[in-house]
């Protein structure tokens, strides 16, 4: 078993010595797949070893490949699933049946980089996505649930053909990146869609649809869309998320978000199309992987409740389209309670539409502001002048932890608390509650 320390220099030269986009933004964006290329030929191209599907879009990518893993593993597969960012602990972005990655695993795969001859410079995230594919095929795994990290056609993970690949969704998030349109944006995204492999599209309209439609016509590649073939006959709020009904019979979603019911016409579709690829999939497989999807996979974040006295709910939506979700379903949930005081801890990073979330809060809320700790955080200081101008009730805090316990000593037993803003304000206070649960 590897020292502690072992690993922590490990974690560090990750995040110190690699660029790293969650954390610095713009100067660690590194489009193309030449350095991705490159490192796959010199790990000896680990991802042709293992069959994957492809998850990329906007919104819902990560509860889909979440989902989709836990159908394959309780089908009897051994899955492994990628996602990025983690949240509180850096092994989340990688799983083989549900377990992270070992931090041996860690220590192994960065000391054979610092020793390797390779003299690329490669980004924190095309490192540690050939870290995870190394990592899944030396375990020979069955499946792997690729999720995109940003975009699609010049994304790392664009280096894979994969058995299949779903496009949850197009909203605007990274337009310095992506382009300013949903059309540019869906253009991106739609590079996953490779010659001849089937693609399932969660949500499209319009000048959108055409435009997956067409890259799907230039490859050759067969293409569903969720919405010409709705598969969910009943979905309506339960105690814990969603209480569904489908082919598959009647089951619990435990993902409590309104965005959910989307993206389970998205993943009932998908499961439908892995079926037609010779997956084989049972309808019991599908009730108790979408079941048990937090408990087989460690997914977090997810409109997850923290507490329930005050109850207090955290989610990782963080552009204009997840904040919109997140909050009509607080104003759903307000008016069921008999309109209870709100209470919002919030904070952003700094390359998002700040003002246009924010012009989907509520005023009659109380606001802790703050910042998560990466460098790309918006300044909480800067924010609360914002918060000052538009006339909202808002108090500045230095870091998440702060933040939640002020509104956990100002909350009543009947109120609610939602933090939120930035899926890295989630991650701080995950990781503090995670240290503190940890003893």
């Amino acid at each position: 078993m590897c020292e502690k320390t072992e690993y922590q220099e490990a974690l560090d030269f990750l995040f110190s010595q690699l660029p790293m986009f969650s954390r610095v933004g713009a100067p660690a964006y590194k489009p193309g797949l030449d350095t991705s290329l490159e490192l796959d030929s010199y790990f000896g191209h680990p991802h042709r070893k293992f069959k994957s599907i492809h998850v990329g879009g906007t919104n819902g990518k990560g509860s889909t490949s979440h989902s989709i893993a836990s159908i394959l593993q309780r089908q009897g597969y051994k899955t492994a699933l990628y996602t990025s960012p983690h949240l509180a602990d850096f092994r989340e972005r990688m799983r083989i049946n549900g377990e992270m990655i070992s931090r041996e695993a860690v220590v192994d795969f960065v000391k054979r980089w610092r020793e390797s001859d390779y003299d690329g410079k490669p980004s924190f995230f095309e490192l540690t996505m050939m870290m995870a594919f190394d990592w899944f095929a030396k375990e020979n795994v069955d499946y792997a649930v690729i999720e995109v990290g940003m975009g699609g056609r010049l994304d790392s993970t664009n280096i894979i053909t994969p058995e299949m690949c779903i496009i949850t969704n197009i909203s605007p998030d990274h337009t310095q990146f992506l382009g300013n349109t949903l059309p540019e944006i869906a253009a991106e995204k739609a590079g996953i869609i490779k010659s001849g492999i089937p693609v399932v599209i969660g949500e499209a309209e319009g000048e959108v649809r055409k435009v997956f439609e067409k890259r799907a016509e230039e490859t050759g590649a067969p293409i569903t869309f969720s919405s010409d073939t709705p598969l969910l006959q009943e979905i309506k709020p339960a105690t814990e998320g969603w209480l569904c009904k489908s082919a598959q019979g009647s089951f619990i979603f435990p993902l409590g978000g309104d965005y959910q019911k989307k993206n389970l016409e998205t993943i009932l579709n998908a499961v439908s199309l892995m079926r037609k690829c010779g997956i084989k999939i049972s309808d019991e497989s599908v009730r108790e992987g979408l079941e048990n999807v937090v408990d087989s996979t460690g997914l977090m974040g997810r409109w997850m409740t923290l507490s329930r006295t005050p109850l207090s709910i955290a989610d990782t939506g963080h552009n204009v389209a997840g904040m919109t979700y997140n909050m009509n379903q607080l104003r759903r949930l307000r008016k069921e309670k008999g309109g209870c005081r709100l209470h919002i801890v919030i904070g952003f990073v700094a390359d998002k539409a700040i003002d246009k979330i924010m012009g989907l809060l509520p005023h009659d809320a109380r606001y802790y502001v703050t910042n998560a700790r990466i460098p790309r955080a918006f300044p909480a200081k800067k924010l609360k002048e914002l918060f000052d101008e538009k006339g909202f009730e808002s108090e500045l805090h230095d870091n998440v932890k702060e933040a939640y316990s002020a509104a956990l000593a100002n909350a009543g037993e009947e109120d609610m608390i939602f933090v939120g803003g930035s899926t890295f304000v989630v991650a701080d206070l995950l990781e503090e509650k995670r240290v503190y649960q940890r003893g």
